[in-house]
């Protein structure tokens, strides 16, 4: 016996190992797309400009000018939002046991999109910033109506019940959003720039003022990967196990609003990014929450970023939004994933 478990041993931390460089790798990447952010674009600057803007800035500088006023706030966004997205789609996938679940399944980008649509229709906001509130709100209203719905019955809000409910109300809330916006241009033309997607146009005090929503989503979002870990053996097991199901989706939920409320309001309704990145990383961290959750809080950003560079110099001298890059990468990866994979579980 002793033997045995000197050999096994080894073994044992194979997996561990493994894992942490492929984070480590996984952070040296996104310090990589961090300054790639910073450095290219329309007018590309060298990195010793960069350094010089972030540590010695010359206000007579155009290079420090545009990088401290646009590519900054855009990066920080880059970074927030797509930590935000994919932890919030690990969350969806886990509580719900469905592969293909992402943020919008609890109706989090309708909602959000429905309050954007009545801001502009009735209030009249036309500046993303004005926005933030609206996009919040609605994102929280719908997922909490979700749950809501789907707690209604026996055996309270299961998988299959909030994957439901929030498949109806998207429906519903999509044919609400396309009557407001047929019978309205002006509302059209300015919703239009904001659906697509984008990190552009948005500032550091916007990002401020919805960070502490972000830290607490993410707080907690990393905290129940445990909990996830055992809910995924089925909720009979897990409330064997002294799991109070109850309470695990309500926490992972209210990580999810938190999440995709506030990175919704700052960049719109990106795909995507909350869908693909799990798959992307459970080759290599296995179905361990804990570890897909790391893995997606870097990963996301690193998608995002990677996006929006592409958008920026593919078309020069105008760009791309983030919103329409992550899209078109994102879809076919998907496919090439349900191709390769097994999805009839997680």
């Amino acid at each position: 016996m002793a033997t045995a478990l000197v050999a096994a041993s080894p073994v044992k931390g194979v997996v561990p190992f493994r894992r942490r460089i492929g984070l480590l790798v996984a952070l040296l990447v996104l310090g990589v797309l961090v300054a790639a952010s910073l450095s290219l674009g329309t007018r590309t600057t060298s990195l010793d400009s960069v350094l010089g803007a972030l540590f010695d800035p010359q206000a007579d500088n155009n290079d420090h000018l545009v990088i401290r006023e646009l590519r900054v706030p855009r990066t920080v966004i880059g970074l927030v939002v797509g930590s935000a997205l994919a932890l919030a789609g690990t969350l969806m996938q886990g509580i719900t046991r469905n592969p293909l679940a992402d943020p919008g399944l609890l109706g989090v980008n309708a909602g959000a999109s429905l309050f954007v649509v009545l801001a502009i229709s009735v209030l009249g906001i036309t500046e993303p910033g004005g926005y933030i509130w609206f996009a919040f709100g609605g994102a929280a209203a719908a997922a909490g109506a979700v749950y809501a719905i789907g707690a209604i019955g026996g055996g309270g809000a299961t998988p299959v019940k909030l994957a439901l409910a929030g498949t109806a109300l998207t429906a519903g809330i999509t044919s609400i959003i396309t009557l407001l916006l047929i019978t309205d241009i002006e509302t059209l033309s300015s919703y239009r720039f904001w659906s697509v997607g984008s990190l552009v146009n948005r500032d550091l005090e916007t990002v401020a003022v919805l960070l502490p929503f972000l830290a607490l989503g993410t707080a907690l979002a990393l905290t129940v990967g445990p909990t996830l870990n055992v809910l995924s053996l089925g909720d009979d097991l897990a409330r064997g196990l002294g799991q109070r199901i109850g309470v695990s989706r309500a926490t992972a939920a209210t990580a999810i609003v938190l999440l995709c409320g506030a990175a919704t309001a700052l960049a719109g309704p990106i795909v995507f990014v909350g869908l693909v990145i799990p798959h992307l990383v459970r080759p290599v961290t296995g179905p361990d929450y804990r570890w897909i959750l790391a893995y997606s809080a870097v990963l996301g950003p690193v998608l995002l970023l990677a996006a929006d560079i592409v958008g920026r110099l593919i078309s020069y001298p105008g760009e791309i939004e983030a919103g329409i890059i992550v899209a078109l990468i994102g879809a076919p990866a998907l496919i090439v994933i349900v191709r390769r994979s097994n999805l009839a579980g997680i």
